[in-house]
């Protein structure tokens, strides 16, 4: 998991979303949910997005932030949001320098074929922009209740 650990600065990162350009730097002062996926519309995906946007007003409440990324492209990535009404902004990471920066494009066995790709993983990064708390590894089922009941 790269090198980031709890306590450190999160990378800061000028990105483009569905819903236009977005500098994490830019959202200090609020609590920043950033949870990496592999790719829009695939079973496991478009469950833990379901699940943010079904438990989002309670992330909202928080005055938290939820930003999902991926390797898609933004215009994937409105396709996704529309099929399945996420009420956050999914950020484009084609070039994976997102990914990288977090640690989190590496090396994962694919049935049974190691392949290179993007590992699940969710950081939390409090108003400070520092990371709370990391998540790697990340199996769906009950992950976000485990982050509301972090934050």
């Amino acid at each position: 998991m790269g090198n980031l650990e709890v306590g450190a600065l999160a990378p800061d990162f000028t990105a483009e979303t569905d819903e236009g350009p977005v500098k994490l730097s830019a959202l200090r002062g609020q609590t920043v949910v950033l949870y990496f996926y592999p790719k829009d519309n695939t079973p496991g995906c478009t469950t833990e997005a379901c699940d943010f946007r079904d438990r989002h007003a309670s992330f909202k409440k928080k005055k938290v932030v939820v930003l999902g990324v991926s390797p898609d492209s933004v215009r994937t990535h409105q396709g996704f949001k529309q099929k399945h009404a996420l009420p956050f902004p999914l950020v484009a990471d084609p070039e994976k320098q997102i990914a990288n920066l977090y640690g989190v494009f590496q090396e994962k066995n694919m049935y049974g074929k190691k392949v290179l790709g993007i590992v699940r993983t969710t950081f939390v990064i409090d108003p400070e922009g520092k990371i709370a708390k990391i998540y790697p590894k990340v199996k769906v089922a009950g992950h976000i209740d485990a982050v509301l009941a972090a934050i």
